[in-house]
């Protein structure tokens, strides 16, 4: 068995241990990140939901900086909401602050019913830059 190569941000959040999983993975020049919620490091969610937006992207680029990348380097997300039709709009403006400039990655947006207590979630696969790979 290969084992894997973790990237965990410097502070290791209490969900990863709580539901077993790795916040990140490289392989093969990519990053795989886990999907990131607007968690406190005791894994509570942020009651409010543009803070929650927020923290996610706070939690997510903390990976991202711990793999050597920036979002910049982000080549696919995928956003999990729950009640998007009420709160897509919201948080898609929040995510415009982290989003950057065109070209933009690819993106796909999920309305579900359950998100453990969350709002948004969004995890990514980004492009490792050369001297970061593993």
């Amino acid at each position: 068995m290969t084992t894997r190569d973790v990237v965990s941000p410097p502070e290791r959040h209490a969900l990863y241990e709580l539901h077993r999983y790795s916040p990140a993975i490289r392989a093969n020049g990519l990053l795989f990140v886990s999907g990131q919620v607007g968690s406190r490091p005791d894994g509570s969610p942020e009651p409010e939901l543009d803070d929650q937006v927020r923290l996610a992207f706070k939690n997510l680029n903390a990976i991202l900086a711990e793999a050597g990348c920036s979002f910049d380097d982000v080549i696919d997300v995928t956003v999990f909401m729950v009640n998007p039709d009420a709160n897509f709009e919201r948080a898609w403006a929040v995510a415009a602050e982290y989003w950057g400039k065109a070209p933009y990655p690819t993106a796909t947006a999920i309305g579900v019913t359950w998100l453990s207590g969350f709002q948004f979630e969004i995890k990514v696969i980004a492009k490792l830059p050369e001297g970061a790979a593993h």
